[in-house]
């Protein structure tokens, strides 16, 4: 009876030992979860992330909070009493399985810092891929976002971004715009040119420096093709775009330049 009893004694010690430990580990993981938030507030709203590149900042409080969160979690096991050498071992022994597992989120993670360190494009540049286009809305560790001019989100995996051809409309602070214009074949090609560069020449954001280029470019089926190309800051590229080609067309009509359709003439005997 006294060997059931000092049983019995023996278990309710372990059993509020343990109860007493996991009271502890969810007080740890409650208040260590607040305290990660309350830094990751501050460290957002401080001078050094300031100072910081806007897309090297999001990727360090992304990078910073799961490094945290991943030592919180490991304290939190360490008092429930899961010992450390066992669960480093564990951890060693899974290293394999988990890395095959989570290859495609190292891969991604390595995308990122390599983004970070080489800077094909940061955030608000507007970029394009195979695989879509839109402006830079955000560099996370594993993940790129992109924001269509349809207002689409794009989420695109870092490790894919590194090993693609990137067009980075954004990277050069001006653009050239290369439009092509066509006329009749009885039009003068010297007064085409003409009214093409006055039309460029007359547009505020288009540059003076280099200058507005316009030549006969090619001699179609039905028309003469004309090309104009003009340099413009690149946040200005539609608007010259857009603007030059009704100018264009009210220019061609004030001159009685013919804009032809396609024509087939048809011989018979």
């Amino acid at each position: 009876m006294d060997f059931l009893f000092d049983q019995l004694k023996k278990f309710g010690d372990s059993a509020f030992e343990f109860l007493m430990r996991l009271l502890v580990c969810v007080v740890i993981l409650a208040v260590g979860m607040w305290l990660v938030k309350w830094f990751m507030r501050r460290f957002v709203n401080s001078r050094l992330y300031g100072r910081l590149d806007e897309s090297l900042g999001r990727f360090l409080v992304s990078f910073i909070r799961i490094i945290m969160y991943v030592l919180l979690f490991i304290t939190a096991a360490s008092v429930v009493g899961i010992p450390m050498t066992s669960f480093v071992t564990l951890l060693a022994s899974a290293g394999v399985a988990i890395g095959l597992a989570l290859q495609g989120a190292l891969s991604n993670l390595a995308g990122g810092v390599m983004i970070l360190l080489f800077k094909p494009f940061k955030i608000g540049d507007y970029i394009e891929m195979a695989s879509g286009s839109g402006t830079v809305t955000d560099i996370t560790v594993f993940y790129t976002m992109l924001c269509t001019p349809d207002n689409k989100q794009i989420t695109l995996p870092n490790g894919q971004l590194t090993n693609a051809a990137i067009i980075n409309y954004s990277a050069n602070d001006r653009r050239r715009v290369d439009l092509v214009f066509t006329a009749a074949y009885n039009s003068d090609a010297d007064k085409v040119v003409s009214v093409l560069l006055e039309a460029a020449g007359a547009h505020s954001l288009v540059l003076k420096d280099p200058a507005p280029f316009a030549a006969l470019s090619a001699q179609r089926d039905s028309a003469l093709e004309f090309v104009l190309r003009m340099w413009c800051m690149s946040g200005d590229y539609w608007t010259v775009n857009f603007d030059i080609q009704k100018s264009v067309k009210r220019a061609f009509d004030e001159n009685g330049i013919e804009i032809p359709f396609p024509q087939l003439d048809v011989h018979t005997n």
